[in-house]
């Protein structure tokens, strides 16, 4: 009876779904208010928080913001394994002039678009 209930645990199909974020999404609304030749660095930090990177580039400098929104399914079926990941990312880089005024900015906005799949079914 135990091993019958063993074999029965065995073959019994599995699957799992999961969702992982790394920081807090980017507001589009928030890039929309940033004005460049306007906007501080000052501005940026109460809108948007720390930068994840800061890179120097001479006197002047770029800070990269970023988001991103994992998404995993997997299925077990016996001896078959399906496992799917989708990772999407919201990004931007803001530059800003040696007085501290951003001067231009990069947007990406992807992070909502990740979806649980799985491969060979969509």
């Amino acid at each position: 009876m135990r091993t019958l209930a063993l074999l029965i645990l065995l073959v019994l199909p599995a699957c799992f779904m999961a969702h992982g974020t790394v920081n807090e999404p980017l507001d589009r609304e928030v890039f929309a208010s940033l004005t460049p030749g306007t906007s501080t660095a000052g501005d940026v930090v109460a809108a948007l928080g720390a930068p994840a990177e800061v890179v120097q580039l001479g006197r002047r400098s770029a800070w990269r913001y970023e988001h991103s929104s994992t998404k995993e399914t997997g299925l077990f079926l016996l001896v078959v394994f399906l496992h799917g990941t989708d990772t999407r990312s919201d990004r931007t880089w803001l530059f800003f002039d040696e007085n501290e005024i951003m001067t231009h900015l990069g947007v990406t906005l992807g992070a909502g678009r990740s979806e649980y799949s799985l491969p060979g079914l969509e």
